[in-house]
């Protein structure tokens, strides 16, 4: 779909976001807020702005683009806050605004004069949202914590890959955006609370507790059984079969069946439906205890059948499976059609420009995507001008100073 009107301005439209500090994990929290309609002013450094404008595998024209989406429904102003100058204009925008987020190293907004007691004077609903690598307290909270530092700390670096090979990365920044969806909830949380009692508060979101946040058992498992979870590559230890099979031409394709009701389907499929009374694979404790053997089974028979045909069967049948997508999937694909998971957006260097569309979805009061990442300080004079009230020589002034 090409981004157009939608049935409402959003449900958090009523919020205004000034969004601090850099790279990705705390504007992603501001991309989310702004995916729902927030107003998101985002403050970035004269003559350089957020590094992520140059951030991405690929570039176009030597542009980023990641930059486009990650600052999507976004306002951008430029604004020093190394200055004293640029402090007071933040706090000034502060003073006007419901939440600021951050992501600087702690003891940063601080020392710049905007620590969170001193912004609450003026402002007592504020909501600040602070997004660091291992937070605000605690003996490495001064610490430098990028997002791979935070994955691994977290447990999902030791878990990820195959188990002859070092420990793996996901082909995302997972830690970056972990931390900033739990600082989106924190951060909603926090205005419901202020909707009752009228006050603001803290939401303190580390990159490494939302990476453990997601670790499922791990601990208890080591706590009670001494069990150590290890890499074990495309499969979950004891959960059988769930894995990538190949298929006649060539493709491989994700089958997950290792509930009882679900294998015996599956076998049923396969033409074995003796393998679901058999006792080597009838229970799922068995299954996970003979994956290998029972891989090998499912193996052979799908390597026997071209792709559509095998998916077919399968979805017939009611076992999940499906392919393992590509970007290139993605847009031939219907069902992203039908649901439209992919926006484009009109930009003025790329032309039509695809993005993913917002999620989750609400019936009443749906996000959208308004508009692209902006140009560096593209709303310096509406910010500065309409909201503080500067005139045009107060800005011409700020902006020979090297404050805007």
């Amino acid at each position: 779909m090409t981004a157009g009107p939608t049935k409402s301005p959003g449900p958090l439209a009523d919020l205004r976001v000034i969004e601090m500090g850099q790279l990705l994990a705390g504007p992603f929290c501001g991309q989310l807020l702004g995916d729902f309609g927030a107003e998101v002013i985002k403050l970035e450094a004269p003559g350089s702005g957020d590094p992520m404008r140059q951030w991405g595998r690929e570039q176009a024209q030597g542009r980023s683009l990641w930059w486009p989406v990650v600052a999507r429904n976004k306002k951008s102003v430029t604004c020093n806050l190394r200055d004293p100058a640029g402090q007071r204009l933040a706090r000034e925008l502060i003073s006007r605004a419901d939440i600021v987020i951050e992501n600087f190293r702690p003891g940063t907004l601080e020392r710049w004069g905007l620590g969170f007691d001193r912004l609450r004077e003026t402002n007592p609903g504020l909501i600040l949202v602070r997004v660091t690598g291992y937070g605000q307290t605690g003996p490495y909270a001064p610490r430098a914590g990028y997002g791979s530092i935070g994955e691994a700390m977290g447990g999902i670096r030791y878990v990820t890959g195959d188990p002859d090979h070092p420990p793996a990365r996901t082909g995302t920044s997972l830690g970056d955006a972990l931390a900033a969806v739990f600082a989106t909830i924190g951060t909603l949380a926090a205005v419901h609370h202020r909707a009752r009692s009228g006050r603001g508060q803290l939401v303190d979101s580390a990159i490494y507790e939302a990476v453990l946040a997601m670790m499922e058992s791990l601990l208890p498992e080591f706590a009670i059984t001494g069990y150590q979870r290890e890499r074990t590559g495309s499969v979950l230890p004891n959960v059988a079969p769930s894995n990538v099979y190949p298929t006649a031409d060539g493709e491989m394709i994700l089958i997950a069946a290792n509930q009882d009701t679900v294998f015996a389907r599956l076998t049923k499929v396969m033409a074995a439906p003796e393998l679901a009374a058999d006792e080597r694979f009838s229970t799922h404790t068995a299954r996970g205890a003979r994956m290998a053997e029972l891989d090998d089974l499912i193996a052979a028979w799908t390597s026997t059948l071209g792709t559509e045909d095998l998916l077919d069967q399968l979805h017939t049948a009611g076992v999940p499976a499906g392919r393992i997508f590509t970007a290139r999937d993605m847009f031939a694909d219907p069902h992203f059609a039908a649901r439209e998971a992919i926006v484009r957006l009109a930009h003025p260097e790329f032309g039509e420009l695809p993005m993913q569309n917002v999620v989750p979805k609400l019936s009443e009061t749906p996000g959208s995507v308004r508009h692209p990442g902006p140009d560096l300080g593209a709303h310096n004079d509406e910010v500065y001008g309409d909201l503080l009230g500067l005139d045009v020589e107060a800005r011409t002034q700020l902006a020979a100073d090297g404050i805007i």
